[in-house]
């Protein structure tokens, strides 16, 4: 059953329209790579934004697929409801990432999407999308390339979930988050965890008391440093050494 009512979402003026030629965030959203010709094209698409507070849904598993969504600000995780009952984190998406493919098959969403903080998106009916995406070939080529980078990101998290440690799993999770502050601009070596250790053994498929275990072991090796949700990579170079003697071995 859809639980319309636990939703908080909030539609900006509708007058105002998101322009994607001006948005910082263009070279890792869906506009990458568009010339100003294009842009403009693509301007005309998005229907606005929606603001989301904290730990409210964007959309909920069996809603009508109508839209994707480019998130502006904030953080998000989508799940899953797993048959024993549990809430399976399927993945976490910051600004500059698009929420909402999960539907394209089946034309009905099969997760749920809860920000994680107050959080903005920009809504991009997807009829349209695929109509325009006839007419700008570099936004249709992006667009494959990043349902690709669901499948891939599906893969690597099965290969994870098999050939891991716990330890090894934390790690490679935090250096991906690394990676992804980078290339917003921001430090790769210090960032704040905006999800819960829960969360984040929710995503790994580890209990919480074993997530809170590798934070501690990694902290007593001096590869991290943890304080509440603040973390600071200590050594990098060591961490990813540390994965890629566990995929020697796998």
């Amino acid at each position: 059953m859809v639980k319309i009512a636990e939703r908080a979402v909030t539609l900006s003026d509708p007058g105002h329209r998101t322009a994607c030629s001006q948005c910082n965030l263009q070279e890792l959203c869906l506009p990458v790579g568009l010339s100003e010709t294009e842009l403009a094209v693509v301007d005309q698409l998005v229907g606005g934004r929606r603001k989301v507070a904290r730990g409210q849904a964007l959309f909920h598993s069996g809603e009508p697929f109508t839209a994707i969504y480019a998130v502006k600000l904030g953080f998000f995780k989508t799940e899953v409801l797993a048959a024993d009952g549990r809430h399976q984190v399927t993945g976490f998406h910051m600004a500059g990432e698009v929420l909402g493919m999960d539907g394209i098959s089946t034309e009905t969403h099969n997760c749920d999407a809860i920000a994680l903080e107050d959080s903005e998106v920009c809504l991009i009916p997807f009829s349209e999308l695929e109509q325009i995406s006839g007419q700008v070939p570099t936004l249709q080529r992006h667009l494959h390339r990043v349902m690709s980078r669901e499948i891939v990101r599906d893969q690597g998290m099965m290969i994870m979930m098999g050939a891991m440690s716990a330890e090894e799993r934390v790690v490679s999770f935090l250096l991906n988050l690394s990676q992804r502050y980078a290339a917003r601009g921001y430090a790769a070596a210090e960032f704040h965890l905006r999800m819960t250790r829960e969360e984040i053994g929710a995503y790994l498929g580890l209990k919480l008391e074993t997530v809170s275990r590798a934070f501690s072991r990694l902290q007593e090796e001096g590869l991290i440093a943890v304080e509440k949700k603040h973390i600071r990579l200590l050594d990098v170079s060591r961490l990813r050494q540390l994965l890629a003697q566990a995929s020697a071995c796998s």
